[in-house]
């Protein structure tokens, strides 16, 4: 992997702040993670990726790489409009005009699996399939986490924790000659998204080895419950999805499980340093400048607060990456305007204002909402830029489109 000097001079002449991403790390991510699905197909989760170039190049390696689940109605429709298809949304979504945006792409020939996991997720669907005379495929979203006396381990997704709740919802599909059951989604978010071997957590560690070795036989059952459970009523999948980046391992060995999703191995971001079973390369990060010294062990940098979505906590904060050892301090953090650091080791004494200092994000894809592009590294050289979907005129939790024009400028195919 490079270090700093040879970050620092490859990247001398572009303003700070940017955002980079390298090729070979990425690539060997891509090899990593079809090697870690076994014999299942990958679904690329797009927001943890928040860039077209980038999703076009997994997928172009071939399989078991194929399909995307999306994040909102509006991502899914913009992903269509690219040439992407087999796109599945890995959310309910309500608002009119992005479900009737959808549904115009499915009469149009796309694959476009909308998620339910309610009678009204189904019968508000239903209405705009009928409106527009087209027959809508659905994924029913079977919830994956376990309840323990004071402790929801997992997160809080769908009702559906099993047949009984299903049946009803499944039968409301299949009686409606608008609407098709196309498969099934269960994330384990208790596996794919929990680290194992937190730094200085021994006994949470311990805990949560404990919680997943019981969570991996839980989620198993429960999904072959309900699928033996579509499967008594003459119901026949295109798909059952599972799991996460954090949960491969065992989400592959699910006999009914036909494909799995990843999506923050790709860029190999902080919080996915914390896994006993694997560790994805730092593909993805960002650099900001050091404007000053206020000690001689101390550089400030401009900006580089870009904290991850989710419960706050030191681990949702991006992280000094490079040059090595360097340290946030614990009551400012990363800050909007400035960011100090503690650089008190040998090699940090060369570190100059004007210098950059690299930075990894806590999570993948939100990255990307800071930046228009990713500066793309391969073999020692800038050889081009991808832009995200923000360069290409929105975000991903833009609710009224996308514009598809292309960031100015030029773009690398493949290295």
């Amino acid at each position: 992997m490079p270090g700093y000097e040879a970050y620092k001079k490859l990247f001398a002449h572009l303003p700070m702040p940017f955002a980079y991403l390298d090729l070979s790390m990425l690539d060997r991510n891509i090899a990593d993670i079809a090697a870690a699905a076994g014999n299942k197909n990958i679904r690329i989760a797009s927001k943890s990726i928040r860039s077209v170039d980038v999703l076009r190049r997994i997928l172009d390696s071939g399989a078991p790489y194929g399909g995307v689940m999306c994040y909102t109605a509006s991502e899914a429709a913009f992903l269509a409009d690219q040439g992407f298809d087999d796109l599945l949304l890995g959310y309910p979504t309500w608002e009119a005009d992005g479900i009737r945006a959808l549904v115009e792409r499915v009469a149009a020939g796309k694959q476009i699996t909308f998620m339910v996991d309610s009678i009204e997720h189904v019968a508000h669907i239903e209405k705009f399939a009928q409106g527009s005379g087209t027959r809508v495929p659905l994924c029913l979203d079977v919830d994956m986490s376990t309840s323990y006396p004071g402790l929801r381990f997992g997160v809080w997704r769908s009702p559906i924790n099993g047949w009984e709740q299903a049946k009803p919802v499944v039968e409301a599909i299949v009686g409606s000659r608008w609407l098709k059951l196309d498969g099934i989604m269960g994330y384990e978010a208790q596996i794919a998204g929990v680290g194992d071997d937190v730094p200085g957590a021994t006994f949470q560690n311990r805990i949560v080895c404990f919680l997943q070795k019981r969570s991996v036989s839980e989620v198993a059952r429960r999904r072959a419950e309900v699928v033996r459970g579509l499967s008594s009523i003459g119901v026949a999948l295109r798909f059952v999805n599972a799991g996460g980046t954090g949960s491969l391992a065992t989400s592959r060995e699910e006999e009914f499980v036909t494909e799995v999703t990843a999506g923050s191995g790709f860029y190999g971001p902080t919080l996915f340093d914390y896994y006993k079973s694997f560790r994805y390369l730092p593909a993805a990060g960002f650099a900001v400048e050091i404007v000053r010294k206020p000690r001689v062990d101390i550089v400030t940098c401009l900006g580089g607060g870009y904290v991850a979505s989710g419960a706050a906590g030191a681990t949702k904060l991006p992280q000094p990456y490079l040059p090595q050892n360097l340290r946030l301090f614990s009551l400012e953090g990363a800050g909007e305007v400035q960011t100090p650091v503690l650089a008190n080791r040998p090699e940090h004494r060369g570190l100059h204002i004007g210098d950059p200092i690299f930075f990894r994000h806590a999570k993948a894809g939100e990255l990307c909402e800071r930046f228009d592009c990713l500066n793309v590294v391969a073999d020692g050289a800038i050889v081009g830029k991808y832009a995200t979907y923000r360069g290409m005129g929105g975000t991903s939790y833009d609710q009224q489109g996308m514009p598809v024009e292309q960031l100015v400028g030029h773009r690398e195919s493949k290295a």
